[in-house]
């Protein structure tokens, strides 16, 4: 069994962009034995490779599949989570998009009582992450892993929407990562030569032949192993062994780097977390550590969609010519992330940055693309960017095989609805200017006859889903309900970090791969310096 039974200074568990970035990083060194362990298979899905495709890849078997605990102030529907599960992670099922969120949210952070945290610290590690095919400038590089690109076909109904934005008073930002993100314009992506360019394109298979790096897929840890309050190993399954578990040792670290659902569920299954949840499935207490699991959060957005009346949508995007140009010219629809272009705008009054996010699709989207209607049409979906809400991931059982349960607690705190509703109102006045007259057909989705508050409000408890950005649930802080300190290293523990979505005190304004790769960055650094 490929990893059993040896010993390793550092052991990594998940290959999504955090872990592919630590494997990276920390093998450079090679005096340093590192093995990766992901509980997915490798990432050699088709579709993967084709931005267009990635809605495809939900509910497949590169995906963990969770659906979320009734949520009461969502007509008590249970959510689906689509969660990367391959090399790569999320960052091979995502849509590419590259935001790395607004300088303010890491000053909070800082502000919390992270040390070294704020915007200008965190800004270079966005940098050493980038290669960037606009150039080298003041706010990005060229030589870091992760190719981020513009768009190379872009649908004419995109920049429809840019003009419709302006129209309606927003300006055009044709940068988002340069610091303000007040506007709308088209997105950069994580592709490469019209592919996506995912974590493990980046970071992993370029370093696969190192002899000091081992990855295994198939193998999904069941639990961290401690001698007293050190973590001195972890114990799996392999997907092709006869069910009977493996060991292996870590002379350094465990570090942690499963993502915001799995990272705090694998914590609490081997000991570490709120005593008293852990005593209701009968697990022995490790470290006692409350906030494990809470301080879930996410983005939850609610769309407008409306017939196109020019056959220009994505809906062909799949044709055989399509697919031709794809392959030959590395151009076309095929190269699309969907989401192609959007923004951010301020909807309340008392607001002193962007509280809301747009993603504009030209196609349908609706119910994350498994419910689309036929024929061509466009979608507009806003979110509220620091929602007030907060959830957690808790224990279904003590098998490591259930399901964790999560409960995101949608729209349960703060004006969360309120600011909502701004958003969906927006939406509409955007989808209605000008620029959208000679493309714009009937609305379907929530339809002309919903006018009322009311009404809007019901259409965001029916309709409203994740934009797949869950953080927090093993934030780092100084606080009681904090779990990493600001070197990411778990409180009360010796030998074992978190790094990953997870460890955000709040979540950021927009999109989260970049922000996690990020702080894989960054924590490269601290293991490596010994911090």
């Amino acid at each position: 069994m490929p990893g059993a039974g040896r010993s390793y200074d550092y052991v990594l568990v998940g290959a999504g962009p955090a872990g592919c970035v630590l494997a990276n990083r920390l093998s450079a060194d090679a005096d340093t034995e590192v093995l990766l362990l992901e509980a997915g298979t490798p990432d050699e899905n088709r579709e993967i490779g084709i931005p267009a495709a990635f809605s495809d890849l939900f509910q497949s078997g590169v995906d963990w599949n969770y659906h979320t605990a009734a949520q009461s102030e969502l007509h008590d529907r249970e959510l689906y989570w689509p969660r990367g599960k391959t090399l790569g992670g999320s960052s091979s099922i995502n849509a590419m998009i590259y935001v790395r969120g607004q300088p303010a949210d890491y000053d909070h952070w800082a502000e919390l009582g992270n040390d070294g945290w704020g915007y200008e610290d965190v800004r270079p590690y966005f940098m050493r992450a980038e290669d960037n095919e606009r150039g080298p400038s003041v706010c990005h590089a060229i030589s870091g892993p992760r190719h981020v690109a513009d768009l190379r076909s872009p649908n004419e109904l995109s920049e429809a929407f840019v003009d419709a934005g302006r129209a309606v008073g927003l300006p055009r930002n044709e940068d988002f990562n340069a610091g303000e993100q007040e506007g709308v314009g088209f997105y950069q992506v994580t592709q490469k030569d019209g592919r996506r360019h995912s974590a493990a394109d980046a970071y992993l298979k370029p370093v696969l032949d190192r002899p000091n790096l081992t990855a295994v897929t198939g193998a999904r840890v069941t639990r961290v192993r401690f001698d007293g309050t050190k973590a001195v190993g972890v114990e799996y399954a392999r997907d092709d062994a006869d069910g009977s578990p493996a060991t292996v040792d870590a002379t350094e670290e465990v570090i942690l780097s499963a993502g915001a659902v799995n990272s705090p569920h694998l914590l609490m299954l081997s000991g570490v977390g709120p005593a008293d949840h852990l005593a209701e499935h009968g697990i022995s207490v490790v470290e006692a550590l409350p906030g494990v699991g809470r301080n879930l959060q996410d983005h939850l957005q609610v769309g407008v969609n409306y017939e196109c009346e020019q056959s220009i949508s994505l809906a062909d995007a799949d044709s055989i010519r399509n697919l031709l140009r794809f392959l030959v010219l590395k151009t076309g629809p095929l190269t699309s992330n969907i989401a192609e272009t959007g923004g951010f705008a301020t909807v309340t009054e008392d607001a002193d940055r962007p509280d809301i996010q747009f993603h504009f699709a030209p196609s349908y989207f609706v119910d994350h693309g498994f419910d689309n209607p036929d024929g061509h049409g466009f979608s507009l979906g806003a979110l509220r960017l620091r929602p007030d809400s907060r959830g957690r991931i808790a224990l279904e059982s003590a098998d490591p095989f259930d399901e964790p349960a999560i409960d995101p607690q949608y729209l349960t705190e703060g004006d969360d609805l309120e600011v909502l509703l701004e958003g969906i109102k927006l939406v509409r006045e955007v989808l209605q200017a000008e620029p959208f007259d000679e493309y714009r057909g009937a609305e379907v989705l929530p339809g002309s006859d919903v006018q009322s508050d009311e009404g809007l409000i019901e259409h965001i408890r029916e309709t409203a889903e994740t934009l797949y950005h869950p953080v927090g649930t093993c934030k780092m802080g100084d606080d009681d309900m904090a779990v990493v300190d600001d070197r990411l290293r778990v409180r009360g523990l010796e030998g074992l970090r978190v790094v990953d979505a997870s460890v955000m005190p709040t979540i950021t304004s927009g999109n989260t791969d970049a922000p996690t790769t990020m702080i894989a960055e960054k924590a490269a650094d601290f293991v490596r310096n010994g911090a």
